[in-house]
């Protein structure tokens, strides 16, 4: 079905009593290095949610574009809010959706910074029954297959971003500033000095924003990427979509 933005107030009501469950984009406006664009990963989240669009039995919600990236401040461009209200905005959005008879959603996100704060509004709208919302990573969907494709421990505008955002936006992406963006990169996420974090943020470790190997990037292993964690992301509202609302409640002491 069409996405919840594009129906008038009357044909969302039949499009949300058809619906067994929502699907919510969430992502960031924040630096990704040189070579790509700032909204890389909301631009992700919402390709993924889109493709549910297709779909009879789920409903798409708009996107949240900006999310908790306070890390990447120093960086040109980058917009944030805090844990708290990327907490309250989103777990509160999906309330105004319950009302409506919707009680099951998958939020896709593109964004690893958001995962704390969507982890305990789903867990606030389990414990009050009020909705069952799950987040789902994409990129924790294709593990294996990023090991396959690239030879880097990555974390941030690295060679599986660069080739994600490659596939789906080329104008987005520019590949002369790939090198760039891997001489000042890290290896990996973060500085620790005898077991203490101390990258607190991402220029505490990155000149250059990207954390990885982007100059690996390719759109042709982008499509890889983005065909099999879609993959993934369906079969999850499969299982939402015929999993009674009973049996998605935290479990009763005994």
């Amino acid at each position: 079905m069409p996405p919840l933005a594009e129906h008038t107030t009357t044909t969302a009501a039949d499009a949300l009593e058809d619906a067994e469950v929502a699907v919510i984009p969430t992502g960031s406006t924040e630096q990704h290095g040189p070579a790509l664009a700032l909204g890389m990963d909301h631009m992700a989240a919402e390709a993924f949610a889109r493709t549910a669009s297709d779909r009879d039995d789920a409903v798409v919600l708009p996107t949240v574009p900006v999310g908790v990236s306070e890390h990447h401040r120093q960086f040109d461009g980058t917009l944030y809010v805090t844990e708290e209200t990327f907490e309250r905005y989103v777990g509160e959005t999906i309330s105004s959706l319950a009302e409506h008879g919707v009680r099951k959603a998958v939020v896709v996100n593109g964004h690893g910074g958001n995962s704390s704060a969507l982890r305990r509004a789903a867990r606030t709208l389990r414990e009050d029954r009020t909705a069952f919302a799950p987040p789902w990573n994409w990129w924790d969907s294709v593990e294996d297959l990023a090991d396959d494709l690239f030879d880097e421990e990555g974390g941030h505008a690295d060679a599986m971003e660069s080739s994600l955002l490659w596939h789906l936006r080329e104008d987005l992406v520019d590949p002369d500033a790939l090198e760039a963006a891997e001489a000042g990169a890290s290896e990996a996420w973060g500085e620790t000095v005898h077991g203490a974090a101390l990258g607190f943020d991402t220029i505490d470790f990155s000149e250059s924003g990207a954390v990885g190997r982007p100059t690996q990037a390719d759109p042709e292993k982008g499509a890889q990427v983005f065909d099999a964690a879609r993959d993934h992301l369906h079969a999850l509202l499969d299982w939402l979509a015929e999993r009674p609302l009973e049996d998605c409640w935290a479990r009763e002491h005994k």
